[in-house]
This record gives C-alpha cells, structure tokens and sequence, in this order.
C-alpha cells in the first residue's frame, strides 16, 4: 500500500512547469520613416522547449497616417508555448523593424528586445530600438551609397549580448507589446510568480528564500 501510494503521488507531481505566452506587438513609434514591418523571435535557455505555437513571424506592412504619422499600428499576433525545469534562461522577444531606403532596398529600422512577463496577467511593454551604426563617416558613406546598411546577421545576438560591447549602436524608435500570460505548475515546484508584488516578482524557490531571510 505505501509502495503504490508512494508511486501516486510521484506520478502526480509535475516535473516541468508551462509558460503560455500571447498578446500582440501592436504598434511602433518611427519619426520620419513609412511603409514598416517587423519581425520577431524567441530566444531562451537550454532548459526550455517550445510546446506549442510560432518561435517567429513576420507582420503585414504599416504606413504612417496623416492623423498619427509616426506611429504604425501592426496588431501583430505571438502565441507560444514554453515547458521547463528552469527559470534559468527565462525567454525573451527580439523584435526587428525594416522599412524601405531612398533606394528602395529593405533596410532595418530597429532591434530591440524584452523578457516575457514574469508574472501571470495581462502586461504592456515599450522596447526602446536601436540600429548597429558605422564606425567611420567613410564607412557610413560607403553603406549609404552602396545601400548596405549595418545590421546583424542573427537578430538574437540582441537578447544575447555576446560581442555587443564592441557594436556602436543608436537609439531609434519604440515598439509596444501587449503580453497574457499564463503559469502552470510553478507553485508546485516552489518558484514564486504571484501577482502579489509585481515590483518584484520571484522566482527563487520559496526553501532558498526561507533561508535566506
């Protein structure tokens, strides 16, 4: 009898906890551009696994208004998925922005990226962009002319930072985010995502919290 009940209750207690992720980016701030789109993609640690939804896509592009003529409006939808045994490499979105040159050439507008919500709920988030910049006005005249525009050949490298220290970058623009998020399982396996503070939500297991206050 103990046997099995040990076995029911092992059987029972979650191994992973799930992380469901959707929402929207639903509009960027781009003074003096028009005719944007965007792109996105998740990046996480090696103890996450999407479980379900779309890591990228790319929206429809947005042309400015004469009422708001630097904001585009996307609505763009993400729905994702993520299973864990580890807070550790907690995802994050990169957003990346293109829009049309003088040449016609489509050239990046932004990077910019931001980790999904920590807590369950509904969110908003604004990510200030930016656009790697040349080292040298030769180098700078040379990419206009020739319509080879700085940019990164993986957009992750934005929420990974390996060799960013030695990239010149300029801030341009904004994007916002509208988040839902849902947790399972988290509680039980004693990380700490309640809505309670959302200053500073935790995701330290309560037994190391318990020793160290």
């Amino acid at each position: 009898m103990a046997t099995a009940t040990g076995k029911m209750a092992a059987a029972s207690s979650p191994s992973v906890f799930m992380v469901a992720v959707n929402g929207q980016i639903e509009s960027g701030q781009f003074p003096g551009f028009d005719d944007l789109y965007c792109k996105f993609c998740f990046v996480y640690g090696q103890d996450w696994v999407p479980a379900a939804g779309l890591e990228e896509g790319i929206s429809q592009i947005a042309s400015r208004s004469d009422v708001a003529p630097t904001s585009f409006v996307w609505n763009f939808p993400i729905d994702i998925t993520f299973k864990s045994t580890n807070p550790a490499g907690w995802p994050q979105i990169v957003v990346s922005v293109y829009g049309p040159d003088f040449f016609g050439s489509d050239v990046v507008r932004g990077y910019g990226a931001v980790h999904i919500p920590f807590t369950p709920g509904r969110h908003k988030r604004t990510i200030a962009m930016f656009v790697p910049e040349s080292t040298s006005k030769l180098q700078k005249f040379t990419s206009w002319f020739t319509g080879r525009r700085p940019e990164f050949t993986d957009p992750k490298v934005v929420a990974r930072g390996e060799g960013r220290e030695v990239t010149r970058v300029r801030s341009q623009g904004f994007v916002t985010i509208s988040f839902n998020i849902v947790t399972k399982d988290m509680k039980k396996l004693g990380y700490d995502v309640s809505p309670s503070d959302m200053q500073n939500p935790s995701l330290v297991p309560d037994t190391e919290r318990i020793r160290k206050y």
